[in-house]
């Protein structure tokens, strides 16, 4: 009639896990069906990671006769609650467990806040009824105790028959006339009880007077299993000597009665009995012959006057697996006054705080660990958490590292002061660049521009023109078709404009060999020469960044990586290989430009551009040296910013260096500007 326990030892996770409850401590009865229970509590308690501070066990009959079973006894009890930090305690024993542990409480002398700060939490098989040698005694311990009861329900009757019961109903036994005795302290004539006497017992008292740590007025587990135990044997004693019963053997065509040898056979009747008792619940037994019902949990309150009552607060079915097998009101437990009606904490130590995760404490229990900070770059959002997380690509841990929060999206925007900056040097230049054209243009036919190749110089002031501007396709969100452009772009215009520059030297090294008589280098004066390396060298390198975009293009992307908060929008340059080498072209022709300037750099001639495409150069070889260090260590916005500086300062030498002396003379100078002084000057 005992439902299975094992409902009843999840019911008991179940609770633990519910409170929080990870480090709590045992008494268990000393026989089969104690350790029974403690190995099957200690193989749930590893696989919840709850852990067991201590394990006390009680012998089934305790002896108290001898001064040393009784210190020993008291020992028992006294070391959990002076040398344990759990505050939940798990009984499981027999009736007398209990009166027990009361008894070795109350003769150890504990200290008040030790006792009243521990939560007790019983089985269904302990019987919660005080003996009558404690009665007088504080019932305060078990104030917000927990127990686990057979499922009952309230029988029809049942309250009269206790209100009307009468110590001499019993016939041939003194069983209530005893019991009457003891519970109401009094005596029966003829008695032989050893109790002090108070009064005469006259039969008329009520077990309704009784405080319920004497008797309960409820109907209790024990009870109500024993009560339905009672109509099963009846049922199937009744179904097996019934006349019209199918379960009577036969004889001679008629329903025959058992013989008292086949008795028996009532075992297999009760196997398949059902019916509904005056509760109205209909019993039944499961294929392993249990009754299949499940638990109550009820909470005991202690009042004032040491009367209690337990309030059913929960239940455990019989498969509390799933969430509807195990219920439990918090809001109507109570808990010990001592608590302040707040939930007791029962851990080995003080949870992990969010931002922190557990480490194992050497030589201790699982229960029990140390607090580590996350390293960077990780979190921990809830307490106790095994391991620190890692936050999704586009999110960050929070400065407490505690969440995640979305990583900011940065590109170097036109809005932004570094890219308003860059915006307004780039039209800066392209206005500068345009009005030098402009300057070169209308004044064409003055000896300072014609002597130096027009067409050269405005394909050089063109290109340059270019390069400015291609420095906007690096500004604003990268996308297809500017990640596609600008590289490219960029390495066509400049390495015009350093195949215009070295033109220019190289026309002026072969004009002055053609001066000398005889010299076989007058064919090679004029346009032809010019045209050839600038387009040679132009066509080179737009071949160069054909290929790179036919095999492997620049493509936009999302860096998640680089950077902690953020995340970079920007242009993968598809093949590194192909952009060093872009790079690298534009570096030989200028280092080559280099070269033939200071070589011609020393030539006679009044309009040679030598000097100034030598400091250019410098200028140039020293800008692009410094940016390929500095762009690989650099991420984001400000990578981009510098090859966009590296641009400008590259292209504004050869401005500067170039075209501001002829501005100079052409504007501010003009008397300079004339053939009588040129030829004057030579």
């Amino acid at each position: 009639m005992v439902p299975n326990e094992t409902p009843q030892y999840m019911g008991i996770i179940r609770l633990l896990l519910h409170f929080g409850w990870t480090w709590v401590g045992l008494f268990a009865v000393d026989d089969d069906s104690g350790e029974h229970f403690l190995q099957a509590l200690e193989t749930l308690f590893i696989k919840n990671k709850i852990c067991l501070d201590f394990t006390e066990k009680f012998p089934s009959q305790c002896r108290w006769d001898t001064l040393i079973d009784g210190n020993d006894l008291i020992a028992k009890v006294h070391r959990p609650f002076t040398q344990s930090k759990a505050n939940i305690i798990i009984v499981s024993g027999g009736s007398l467990t209990m009166l027990t542990i009361k008894t070795a409480i109350f003769l150890g002398n504990h200290e008040e806040n030790l006792l009243h700060t521990k939560v007790w939490i019983m089985t269904a098989q302990i019987d919660f009824m005080q003996s009558s040698i404690l009665k007088g005694s504080s019932l305060d311990l078990f104030q917000g105790a927990i127990s686990f009861t057979i499922c009952t329900d309230e029988l029809l009757g049942f309250q009269k028959f206790l209100q009307t019961i009468n110590p001499y109903w019993s016939q041939g036994s003194d069983f209530l006339k005893v019991f009457w005795e003891q519970a109401f302290a009094c005596e029966f004539p003829h008695s032989e009880t050893s109790i002090e006497i108070i009064e005469r017992c006259t039969g008329e008292e009520r077990l309704g007077s009784l405080p319920a740590e004497i008797f309960e007025m409820s109907m209790l587990g024990h009870s109500y299993s024993i009560y339905n135990a009672v109509y099963a044997v009846a049922h199937a004693l009744h179904a097996m000597y019934s006349p019209r019963s199918i379960h009577r053997p036969k004889v001679g065509g008629k329903r025959a009665a058992y013989p008292a040898s086949q008795s028996w056979k009532l075992h297999s009747l009760l196997q398949g009995i059902s019916f509904n008792n005056s509760a109205g619940e209909t019993m039944s037994f499961n294929k392993n012959k249990e009754a299949g019902t499940g638990f109550d949990i009820m909470n005991t309150v202690v009042f004032p006057n040491q009367s209690f009552l337990r309030v059913k607060v929960g239940r455990v079915d019989v498969d509390p697996l799933d969430g509807k097998g195990f219920i439990i009101h918090e809001d109507m437990t109570v808990w010990h006054r001592y608590l302040n009606q707040v939930v007791p904490i029962s851990v080995c130590n003080a949870p992990c705080r969010p931002s922190y995760h557990k480490k194992k404490k050497e030589g201790a229990k699982f229960c029990c660990y140390d607090c580590s900070l996350c390293p960077e770059g990780r979190f921990s959002s809830h307490e106790d958490m095994d391991d620190c997380l890692t936050c999704l690509e586009d999110q960050h841990p929070s400065k407490d590292q505690d969440g995640c929060i979305p990583k900011t999206a940065i590109f170097l925007s036109y809005g932004e002061p570094l890219g308003i900056s860059l915006l307004s040097l780039s039209l800066l230049y392209s206005l500068i660049t345009a009005s030098v054209l402009g300057i070169c243009i209308k004044h064409r036919d003055t000896p300072i521009v014609k002597a130096n190749n027009r067409d050269i110089t405005y394909t050089l002031l063109i290109s340059l023109l270019f390069c400015f501007l291609c420095s906007l396709l690096f500004l604003g969100e990268p996308s297809k078709v500017t990640c596609l452009l600008r590289q490219s772009v960029f390495g066509i215009t400049f390495s015009v404009a350093v195949s215009c520059v070295l033109a220019k030297t190289i026309t002026v090294v072969v004009a002055f060999m053609a001066n000398k008589p005889g010299s076989s280098m007058r064919k090679w004066v004029g346009r032809r020469l010019t045209s050839f390396v600038v387009i040679s060298c132009s066509v080179l390198q737009a071949s160069i960044c054909f290929v790179w975009l036919a095999t492997s293009p620049p493509f936009p992307e999302v860096d998640t990586q680089s950077l902690t908060a953020e995340i970079i929008l920007q242009c993968n340059e598809g093949s590194a290989v192909m952009f060093y080498i872009v790079l690298g072209y534009m570096g030989l022709l200028s280092l080559i430009s280099l070269l033939v300037a200071s070589v011609a750099r020393k030539l006679p001639d009044s309009f040679n551009e030598a000097k100034s495409i030598t400091f250019s150069m410098l200028i140039f070889c020293s800008v692009w040296l410094c940016f390929v260090p500095t762009y690989l260590s650099t991420k984001g916005k400000y990578m981009v910013a510098v090859e966009i500086f590296s641009i400008m300062v590259s292209c504004g030498g050869l401005l500067a260096c170039i075209f501001f002396p002829k501005c100079y003379i052409i504007v501010l100078r003009p008397e300079l500007n004339r053939k009588d002084h040129i030829m004057r000057k030579s």
